[in-house]
């Protein structure tokens, strides 16, 4: 199946959780700006966050069809309307919902009949979609939302198991065959890594792994410049095809592009830029945990106690409806009053790049999702990294061991979706580590050199750019 008149046409089709889209979102007008033919995939409840990015670009000349598809949360025992991760009620859906989008096999294979793309980039939580793209004669890519760091560092961990041969879940053990002497422990690993007994979830990320290899290749956000030592791995020892093409973020120039990711802000950008214009720069601290980490009252609490203790202005985004009390439980009392000027507490969604951007913001507490870690490092921002789940706390491995531009704020255990509990004390620490003194300044200096090089990457000529490049022209031959 070719691609109609010459033009090379690829669907894109992401996982259903905020931080798979936002990407994807990226990578698709990528993709159409470089004149390929672009058409994103997504369900009824997802198609207004999407829509909406989508009108802007229409506006520059650049078109990107929207398909959608139904979600059957009902038929998987879902309540009805959960289309996305964000909204799951408990943690304990997630395998359910993950399990549930291979009912989508169906009529992602009607749309491809129907539509004929010349190639699919498939998030690699879809591991049928190898199966649907080999009935077409078309190439799956795979799009991991990760780090080559941690994408290998998952790979060395399954195939050599180090966490076996520890006597504890405290003892550190090193990755085996991987760069850099990196130390882990078990409580850091992903439950379903540490289980003994297979349930169906973990057969079903053992699939996910597997398919990978019987893709065509993986499209990565990240770039050369940042962990070469690991690209050079993934490909070379591992024999993986890949190509890197991030920041993807990069690629919203204006304010109004920035702010529109993702879901609608709790805050209109004006009133945080007019807030930020107010601060010198690198005097403020960005603190926010992603789309899916929750912290219990009694962490936020601590975190709170933590920033004021730490004397630095801050912007913290809350994942907390304001509600009726005058007072929230999780917050000091009076502790809006006290911080006022100092400190913006922004309940709900957060336009992040345009926040981390401004020259006002010197510092960045993160879950290490990588989204917000590259978003850190494109904004040449040091940072306080706590990570919760996921690959995250390989992500943190790469910012405080590799690259050395963050510190631990002693996050020890893996949960998948409550944050560990961290004391006041070591919140106060990390953050001022980040913000004054000579350590500070030189993480701050090595952040920014890399947050230039990030931008370098996209540019004509450069690393991320050639290698689109390069993915481009290897289609359009092998999909004439």
């Amino acid at each position: 199946m070719g691609s109609k008149g010459g033009q090379l046409h690829i669907f894109f089709f992401p996982f259903m959780a905020q931080g798979h889209m936002i990407p994807a979102i990226d990578m698709a007008k990528l993709f159409a700006t470089r004149g390929v033919k672009a058409t994103f995939v997504t369900t009824p409840l997802n198609m207004p966050v999407v829509s909406k990015t989508f009108e802007k670009t229409k506006a520059r000349g650049i078109n990107i069809d929207i398909k959608i598809i139904k979600f059957p949360a009902v038929e998987a025992g879902l309540p009805e309307g959960c289309e996305n991760i964000d909204s799951l009620n408990s943690s304990d859906m997630i395998p359910t919902f993950v399990l549930a989008t291979s009912m989508l096999q169906q009529p992602l294979e009607e749309l491809i009949q129907e539509y004929q793309p010349s190639c699919i980039v498939a998030d690699m939580l879809f591991p049928w979609a190898v199966d649907v793209a080999a009935k077409f004669g078309i190439p799956r890519l795979e799009f991991y939302g990760t780090s080559f760091f941690s994408m290998s560092a998952g790979h060395c961990i399954g195939q050599y198991e180090p966490h076996k041969k520890v006597s504890s879940d405290s003892e550190t053990f090193v990755i085996p065959n991987f760069p850099g002497e990196i130390k882990l422990t078990r409580m850091q690993l992903p439950d379903f890594a540490r289980q003994e007994v297979e349930t169906d979830f973990s057969k079903f990320l053992k699939e996910a792994s597997k398919s990978a290899l019987r893709s065509y290749g993986v499209v990565v956000n990240s770039f050369y410049e940042l962990e070469p030592d690991y690209i050079d791995h993934y490909r070379n020892v591992l024999g993986r095809k890949a190509w890197h093409i991030g920041p993807v973020s990069l690629c919203n120039k204006d304010t109004k592009d920035k702010a529109l990711r993702g879901k609608e802000a709790s805050i209109d950008e004006h009133e945080c830029l007019k807030w930020l214009a107010t601060k010198k720069p690198n005097s403020v601290v960005f603190i926010c945990f992603g789309s899916t980490s929750k912290f219990s009252d009694s962490q936020l609490m601590e975190i709170a106690m933590g920033l004021e203790a730490s004397r630095q202005q801050f912007i913290w985004v809350v994942r907390k409806g304001k509600n009726e009390k005058a007072e929230e439980d999780w917050l000091p009392k009076e502790f809006e009053k006290r911080m006022e000027g100092k400190g913006l507490i922004i309940r709900g969604w957060a336009p992040q790049i345009l926040i981390l951007d401004h020259e006002a913001v010197g510092g960045f507490v993160t879950h290490c999702g990588w989204n917000s870690t590259l978003e850190g490092v494109t904004a040449g921002v040091p940072m306080v990294t706590w990570p919760v789940a996921a690959e995250q706390f390989y992500n943190e491995k790469l910012v405080t061991q590799v690259l050395k531009i963050g510190v631990s704020v002693g996050a020890q255990q893996w949960i998948r979706m409550v944050g560990d509990g961290i004391k006041r004390e070591a919140i106060q620490k990390a953050v001022r580590q980040i913000m004054v003194g000579k350590e500070a300044e030189e993480m701050r200096g090595e952040a920014k050199v890399l947050g230039e090089m990030a931008r370098r990457a996209v540019e004509e000529g450069g690393s991320s750019y050639s290698d689109l490049n390069a993915l481009i022209e290897e289609l359009k031959s092998h999909c004439p």
